[in-house]
C-alpha cells in the first residue's frame, strides 16, 4: 500500500521538476551525472582524504581559508561529546541547539526562562570553540515537538494542502510549511496565531512553493543488447545506481550504505524505490554497463522510516563492498568507520551526500526534527526526519547515503522545491532507523 500511495503522489508532485534520472550534467566541479559508472575500481579514501574533501566544499560555502575549514569540520564532530553532554544538564530548559559559521564559528544554546547561563568555550579540532548560551525561549523542544505530535491531525485538516512541521531550533519555533495556495490565510498573522492558540508553543509560518515528493525518477529504456553481466564481477557499494520496473516503467534510485543481518551483506536504499532492483555498474574487463540483479529482502516505511533491503541471490552471490561513493564520478569511495544518533546532529551541521542524478554536495542542516508534507509516509509522516538545505536535490538521489567524512549519518528520502524546480531542502532517514537485525558495516 505505502508503495502505491507513494509512487502515486511522486509521479504526480515530480513529472515537472525532474527530468530523467540518467540525463547526463556536467557538474560545477566538472563531474558527469547520470553518466555510465567509470570501469576503474574508484580509490579508497583515508579519513584525512576525506575530511579534505568536504573542507574544500566547506571553504567554498563559507568563505574561509581552507585551514580554517579543516579546523572547523574537525570541531563540529569533536565536539559532539560535549552537547550531548549540555543537553542532558540542561534537559529542563533545552529548547535547541545551532552551529554558527558566520560571522564566526560557534555553538549557540537556545534555553528556556530568564536565568542566564555563563558563556563557555572548548577546544575542539584544534581551535577554540565559544558556546554561547541564549535564554527567554518560550517552549522546550520537547514541548513543541509534543505539540506537534498531538496537533498534527488539526493542523492537516485547517489547510488545504498537509503542511510540513518542524522544529527550528535556533529559534525555539514550531515551523509550519504551507502550500503557496493557503498563504492568504496568514494574513496579518492570522493562522499563526490560530495555530499558536492551539498547540501553545510559538509558531512561525514559512510558505513553501512547492509540496515535498519523494525522489526517484524515471530512468531511460533499458540499451538494446545490454545484457546482466555475472555477479562475481564486480562490487556494489553505497551512492551507485540501482534501477527497477514497476508497471512498465523504470525508476533510478542511489544505494545507501552495505548493510549486514549477521550472515548476510545487503545494500539499503528508500522504500519507495522498486522492490526487485538491478545495480548498475561496468563490467571490469572491458568497462561495458552492466546489471547486477538484486533479490528484495523487506521494507519499512511507515511514520518514521523509508527504507528498504536488497542482497545479491543465493544462485550467484555478489561482492558488496563496504564502502560508498564520495564524489560525483565515482572515482573515490570511502569506508563508514561510524555513524551518529540524530539526536547528536545539530541545526547547522555541515553534512553531505551523493546522489545518482546529483553527484557530491555538502550543505547545512536546518532542521532535525522535520515531518514532511503530505502523505508520503502511508499517510502523514513523524518529526522524525533531517532536513538539510538546497540547492543540490533531485530525482534519483532517493536512498543516497548522508555523511559527514566517514561517519554515515542516513539515506535520502525527498525533497521540498522551489516554483522553479530548484531544491529548497532535501531530508533523510538517519541510521538510527536502519530495520531491525540490520547494522552497517563499517571499519
Amino acid at each position: 500500500m505505502l508503495k502505491t500511495l507513494v509512487r502515486g503522489m511522486a509521479s504526480a508532485l515530480l513529472a515537472v521538476a525532474m527530468a530523467s534520472a540518467s540525463a547526463a550534467q556536467v557538474t560545477p566541479s566538472g563531474g558527469v551525472i547520470g553518466a555510465s559508472p567509470v570501469s576503474e575500481a574508484p580509490q579508497v579514501q583515508l579519513p584525512v582524504d576525506a575530511l579534505m574533501q568536504d573542507a574544500g566544499e566547506y571553504a567554498r560555502r563559507f568563505g574561509v581559508p581552507f585551514d580554517e575549514a579543516l579546523r572547523r569540520l574537525r570541531a563540529q564532530g569533536d565536539s559532539v561529546p560535549t552537547t550531548d553532554a549540555l543537553r542532558e544538564t540542561f534537559k529542563d530548559r533545552w529548547a535547541g541547539i545551532a552551529i554558527e559559521h558566520l560571522p564566526a564559528y560557534r555553538i549557540v544554546v537556545l534555553l528556556t526562562g530568564t536565568d542566564p547561563v555563563p558563556d563557555q568555550q572548548i577546544v575542539a579540532g584544534g581551535m577554540t570553540v565559544p558556546i554561547v548560551f541564549r535564554t527567554g525561549a518560550t517552549a522546550t523542544r520537547d514541548a513543541v515537538l509534543a505539540a506537534i505530535t498531538a496537533y498534527q491531525a488539526k493542523i492537516r485538516d485547517s489547510l488545504s494542502r498537509p503542511p510540513g512541521l518542524g522544529v527550528d531550533q535556533r529559534t525555539g519555533e514550531l515551523v509550519v510549511m504551507t502550500a503557496s495556495a493557503d498563504s492568504g490565510l496568514d494574513r496579518d498573522g492570522a493562522l499563526r496565531g490560530r495555530i499558536a492558540a492551539m498547540t501553545g508553543v510559538p509558531v512561525r509560518i514559512d510558505v513553501v512553493d512547492r509540496p515535498s515528493g519523494d525522489m526517484q525518477a524515471e530512468a531511460a529504456p533499458v540499451v538494446p543488447g545490454m545484457m546482466a553481466a555475472s555477479l562475481s564481477a564486480g562490487a556494489i557499494e553505497g551512492g551507485g545506481r540501482v534501477v527497477g520496473t514497476v508497471d512498465g516503467k523504470r525508476y533510478a534510485c542511489t544505494t545507501g550504505f552495505v548493510v549486514n543481518d549477521g550472515t548476510r551483506d545487503g545494500v539499503v536504499t528508500a522504500a519507495h524505490c522498486p522492490d526487485t532492483l538491478s545495480y548498475v555498474g561496468t563490467r571490469p574487463s572491458d568497462g561495458r554497463r552492466q546489471e547486477w540483479p538484486l533479490d528484495f529482502v523487506g521494507q519499512w516505511g511507515w511514520g518514521y522510516q523509508d527504507v528498504q533491503v536488497n542482497v545479491a541471490p543465493a544462485s550467484a552471490p555478489a561482492r558488496f563492498a563496504p564502502l560508498f561513493y564520495a564524489d560525483t564520478a565515482k572515482t573515490l569511495a570511502r569506508p563508514v568507520a561510524t555513524w551518529r544518533y540524530r539526536t547528536s546532529t545539530r541545526a547547522g551541521d555541515f553534512v553531505c551526500h551523493r546522489g545518482e542524478r546529483t553527484g557530491y554536495s555538502c550543505a547545512v542542516v536546518a532542521m532535525v526534527d522535520f515531518a514532511p508534507a503530505g502523505d508520503l509516509c502511508g499517510g502523514a509522516c513523524l518529526p522524525t526526519w533531517v532536513a538539510v538545505e538546497g540547492p543540490t536535490c533531485q530525482g534519483g538521489d532517493s536512498g543516497a547515503p548522508v555523511f559527514e567524512g566517514t561517519t554515515a549519518l542516513g539515506i535520502v528520502k525527498g525533497g521540498t522545491y522551489r516554483r522553479d524546480g530548484s531544491c529548497l531542502f532535501y531530508y533523510y532517514m538517519s541510521t538510527d532507523y536502519l530495520p531491525q537485525g540490520w547494522t552497517l558495516v563499517h571499519r
